[in-house]
């Protein structure tokens, strides 16, 4: 369908300086000039079947699918970083164990050298000793070479050499109550939930911009054109049209059907990612809640076994001085308890650990929730400073 209306010049340029206000970029302007004059066009969409204002909000829940994206690298930085620092703190305190464990043995082999040169003992003994000590010297080995590793990947994850590191305290205050409510807060409020939403909306407005090529489209063509010199003594010549056109698709050889199917396919596995995401931070949030309360369990027990031990051991010795226990069994008692001591650094580590990793199971692990003095990256700024940005090849940052 075609309308053509012909105006006068100042009629035709106040309609276009009115069009020129509602131009949106798909407007195309063409301007044709040669040695007797000129033509300036103007083609505006009217109307595309809403795949404009769905395209819009299809790339807008794109972007914040994206912002959530970002958010779940950030919990997963910030929770690589507390169990980087934590293992820094768990080697260098075995480490410092076995150096102590390596300090008595020798003692002991000392002790039990003077006791075999008076007769106290046999030469088994002392072989018990020394077989002891060499075990020990190779546990500080093991411990360092860990130690080294730990530092290492602190160094890679924070970024900086792990200089006067102080005690950590769990995070518990910043996460729900109860399981429940753990499980309930990491369904509404974790990225990978959010994240999940938004790409379900993105699929349903792709839906929508597919559905669009079935509908008609309309546009507005406008020309302006200047004649001058036509002939000696004759007036110069403007002309103006306006034209109308409405596009009605019948049939295209069923390829925007095909789209269309192949969308609503896609939309429907959008929506399944999204209860598989709700699943996982399910089993995930009751995950780290049994680690949890089974590390705040594991300490008690670590701390029990270590005094225990340390009985233990006190007593043997006394026993052996009387001749009622051996060299044996006192090398034995000491050596669990360098492993108690060992098996409370090990819980107390994983007791951190896993707050912040039920933290962030449910969500909450950002350095706003923490208190973090560190400068917070705003999504928004960049997105606001692009948003209406019409021409120009420059990023903000002016790459």
């Amino acid at each position: 369908m075609e309308l053509s209306t012909f105006l006068g010049s100042d009629a035709a340029l106040l309609l276009f300086s009115g069009l020129g206000l509602v131009a949106t970029g798909l407007a195309i302007v063409r301007e044709i000039v040669d040695a007797h004059g000129g033509t300036v066009g103007l083609v505006q969409t009217m109307f595309n079947g809403f795949r404009v204002g769905n395209q819009t909000r299809q790339a807008e829940s794109q972007v914040l699918a994206g912002r959530e994206a970002l958010r779940n690298i950030e919990q997963t930085v910030l929770l690589d970083a507390a169990t980087a620092y934590m293992n820094v703190m768990r080697d260098s305190a075995i480490l410092d164990l076995q150096r102590r464990n390596v300090q008595v043995l020798q003692e002991q082999l000392k002790q039990t050298r003077d006791r075999f040169n008076v007769g106290e003992v046999t030469k088994t003994d002392v072989a018990q000793s020394e077989s002891r000590l060499a075990a020990a010297q190779s546990q500080v080995l093991g411990a360092e070479a860990n130690w080294r590793a730990s530092q290492a990947a602190y160094r890679r994850i924070i970024g900086a050499e792990p200089v006067n590191l102080r005690s950590a305290m769990p995070v518990d205050r910043f996460s729900p109550r109860s399981l429940e409510a753990s499980v309930d807060l990491g369904w509404k409020t974790h990225p990978q939930v959010t994240a999940a939403q938004y790409t379900v909306d993105a699929a349903q407005h792709a839906v929508k911009v597919a559905e669009g090529a079935l509908y008609p489209t309309v546009t507005l063509e406008g020309n302006v054109t200047k004649r001058w010199d036509l002939a000696p003594g004759s007036n110069d010549q403007t002309t103006s049209t306006v034209l109308g056109r409405v596009a009605v698709p019948i049939y295209q050889g069923g390829a925007e059907y095909s789209v269309i199917r192949q969308t609503k396919e896609t939309f429907g596995q959008r929506r399944i990612e999204l209860d598989l995401a709700r699943d996982q931070i399910r089993a995930t949030v009751v995950q780290s809640w049994s680690q949890l309360e089974a590390t705040k369990a594991q300490i008690i027990a670590a701390q029990a076994q270590v005094t225990a031990t340390e009985v233990a051991l006190n007593g043997v010795r006394e026993e052996a001085r009387v001749g009622q226990r051996t060299t044996l069994d006192v090398l034995n008692a000491q050596q669990e308890l360098v492993n108690a001591r060992v098996a409370l650094v090990t819980a107390q580590r994983d007791r951190v650990v896993a707050s912040f990793t039920l933290l962030a199971s449910v969500g909450r692990l950002s350095p706003q929730v923490l208190g973090l003095p560190t400068e917070t990256y705003d999504a928004r700024v960049h997105y606001h400073q692009i948003r209406d940005q019409w021409f120009g090849a420059r990023n903000p940052d002016g790459r």
